[in-house]
């Protein structure tokens, strides 16, 4: 799936690590995930549910080992 570049943005969830982050970009099924400094090497999609329920549980850390 080919994503216009003005429906990417960088994730509240990046720091400002000296550009070391991800861009998100959301439909109303996907949410899409690429890294900032490699953007020509495409995205990962996600069920917006799935997407939903990872960010939920990395709030509540529940992602811990």
């Amino acid at each position: 799936m080919k994503l216009n570049d003005s429906g990417w943005r960088k994730s509240s969830y990046s720091g400002n690590q000296g550009g070391d982050c991800v861009e998100v970009a959301d439909t109303r099924h996907q949410v899409h995930v690429r890294d900032t400094r490699n953007r020509e090497l495409g995205h990962l999609s996600f069920p917006a549910a799935s997407w939903n329920a990872f960010i939920a549980a990395l709030k509540d850390d529940r992602l811990t080992g």
